[in-house]
């Protein structure tokens, strides 16, 4: 089997080559590779990039104009060959050292989907913003009352997927509304999805955190918009 590591990238010239580094350090029984997509980063991410261009493993696509998080992913998608697909993101918040446990259920045969979830299990987590932690919550909750999934954490970035049950689905959300699409559109399909506790390093705003209170009324928008459309479609 094989996997891909999607990573979309938007100005990370601080820790690209960090996570990077991290991303192919990680020792799994499986082949992988690394697609990075630079969604037309302006601080010299784009071109520290281009030494990856002929390496074995890591495949750099570049979006021409800045179109979002959710963009990135759908080229990401299009451009993997591996069987699972894992989302990264680029700013070392995640840890890849986690992978082994996040690919276990699939490896096992028990799951279709993984997500992580920082409010699961006794890893570490950075202290940070309190409205941020309950606008999560709800957003989780408000998308686990139409998915009728019980997830803790719906907004978190670690997700895998095998390819076989994204190609069964059509992203269009261009921004973080990613995440909430993609979670209630899995949740059609009916497939097995378990969640696994992984740690979480988030930054502050003054270190780069892009996520604001706009991409939250986003949120809910995309939640009420598929519950809504699955529900007449009953």
């Amino acid at each position: 089997m094989k996997l891909s590591v999607v990573m979309p990238c938007y100005n990370e010239i601080g820790t690209i080559e960090a996570i990077v580094n991290k991303v192919l350090a990680v020792e799994l029984p499986l082949d992988r590779e690394l697609i990075i997509v630079d969604d037309c980063s302006t601080d010299g991410t784009r071109e520290f990039l281009a030494r990856y261009h002929d390496h074995k493993v890591i495949k750099v696509v570049y979006h021409q104009v800045n179109q979002g998080k959710g963009a990135a992913l759908r080229t990401g998608f299009a451009h993997a060959s591996g069987d699972i697909v894992l989302v990264q993101d680029a700013d070392l918040e995640y840890d890849p050292a986690e992978y082994p446990k996040l690919l276990r259920p699939i490896l096992e045969g028990k799951a279709d989907v993984v997500y992580g979830s920082r409010f699961i299990g006794g890893e570490a987590h950075r202290v940070l913003y309190f409205w941020h932690s309950m606008m999560n919550k709800f957003l989780t909750t408000l998308s686990n009352m139409f998915t009728d999934l019980n997830l803790t954490d719906m907004e978190v970035c670690y997700k895998v997927f095998r390819k076989s049950v994204l190609d069964r689905i059509t992203l269009e959300e261009d921004r973080f509304g990613f995440e909430p699409e993609v979670t209630a559109k899995v949740a059609r399909l009916r497939c097995p999805i378990y969640e696994v506790g992984v740690s979480y390093y988030g930054r502050t705003y003054e270190e780069g955190k892009k996520i604001g209170w706009k991409d939250g009324l986003r949120a809910i928008y995309v939640i009420l918009k598929y519950g809504l459309i699955y529900m007449f479609r009953r």
